[in-house]
């Protein structure tokens, strides 16, 4: 990290085509920034589960191998030939990771709206944020208020995004109210905070008693626990409570898609008033948008006939909302930062102490509660 900025450690992720996952760090020369540019030195960048699915894409890290030095440490996994197919569009390719992040602004190109960020904090997105320094453009900084640290404003764009962006799909596709599986995460509690504050009934599904308490304590109302043996008549009792006929599913793999379906179906028959052999004719909809579980989704049509399970992602969902709404949406962040959208990380660490198998093993998990933050400045 040279004292001007002008050059930097860059995270980087490789996979060969010989079937190895390489991580490491590089130097490289910061960028100059053009007119309506700026250079960031990033102080606060979040590893969330969309950023691990590029650091270490399909590699089986039960192999994983340490190797380098203590400042350029380097790890080293297998990626399964089976998995070498789903890779197939970034071999040999080293890549920067990281989503999203927050740093201070040491130089800027000549515009006014790229000079008026002179020494602020700011929040960026646009991918490689694992970096000392980012060259970026003005417009895709956001100022954090007076008061705010890089470290509140890291996580300001995936996860707040992502929560507002579920709400809003439940408004525009004229359902009452929400499901959440994985829902006692980062991001879970979140939407919590939201739905609370906005009137919206959310039906959370969780893995464990504790993440059950996470949740209660913050004020949710309907905790259903997926390990449970009366899971689905707990799931059915919340549904018809709540009247709930859209879910946003993290988990992805598994049964779990169908059962919410089916419990669905089951809460609306509860009130219907003639039967009908192909189902009732609410439609019930299921976003999957993550994969805690990456095995194939296990669909058991007990749910009539008008349904639908699809795939649910940030980016292209602000396209097709627009600019206006999406400024709408990062207004709301920027001003409930530290309290809807406020993020609690178990540790803050170094590029060289993200790469320690110690601080892989814990972070690749990806289990509630254990949120790392880099800070690329630190040590």
């Amino acid at each position: 990290m040279s004292a001007d900025g002008k050059s930097g450690l860059q995270l980087r992720s490789l996979i060969k085509k010989s079937g190895e996952l390489e991580i490491s760090l590089v130097e490289i020369p910061t960028p100059e920034p053009a007119t309506d540019e700026v250079v960031v030195r990033v102080e606060a960048t979040p590893i969330n589960p969309s950023d691990l699915g590029l650091l270490v894409g399909a590699a089986d890290m039960s192999t994983a191998k340490a190797a380098g030095t203590k400042d350029a440490p380097v790890i080293r996994a297998r990626v399964p030939d089976a998995a070498m197919r789903a890779m197939a569009g970034r071999l040999d390719q080293s890549m920067p990771v990281g989503n999203e992040g927050a740093g201070v602004v040491i130089r800027t190109g000549s515009s006014e709206s790229a000079k008026a960020l002179l020494g602020k904090t700011v929040s960026m997105i646009g991918g490689a944020m694992y970096s000392q320094y980012r060259t970026i453009k003005a417009g895709d900084c956001m100022p954090l208020p007076e008061g705010t640290t890089a470290a509140d404003g890291a996580s300001w764009f995936v996860n707040p995004l992502t929560a507002l962006g579920m709400v809003e799909t439940m408004r525009r596709e004229g359902h009452k109210a929400l499901v959440h599986t994985a829902a006692a995460s980062n991001l879970g509690q979140m939407l919590n905070k939201i739905c609370l504050k906005d009137g919206v009934d959310l039906v959370n599904i969780v893995r464990s008693s504790e993440q059950a308490d996470i949740l209660r304590k913050i004020g949710a109302k309907y905790v259903v626990d997926s390990k449970s043996p009366t899971f689905m008549n707990d799931l059915t009792e919340a549904l018809s409570e709540t009247g709930a006929t859209i879910a946003f599913d993290a988990i992805g793999g598994g049964k779990l898609a169908g059962q919410i379906l089916t419990c669905m179906e089951a809460a609306i028959n509860k009130t219907a008033k003639v039967y009908s052999r192909y189902g009732s004719n609410v439609h019930k909809q299921v976003y999957i948008y993550g994969m805690l579980d990456p095995g194939p989704t296990e669909l058991t049509r007990s749910f009539g006939m008008i349904w639908g399970v699809g795939g649910w992602l940030l980016f292209p969902f602000l396209m097709k909302i627009g600019p206006a709404d999406g400024m709408k949406l990062r207004q709301r962040v920027a001003s409930e930062l530290k309290t809807t959208f406020a993020s609690h990380y178990t540790q803050v660490v170094s590029l060289q102490e993200a790469l320690q198998l110690s601080h892989l093993a814990v972070y690749g998990k990806r289990a509630t509660g254990e949120k790392y933050l880099i800070n690329p400045s630190k040590g």
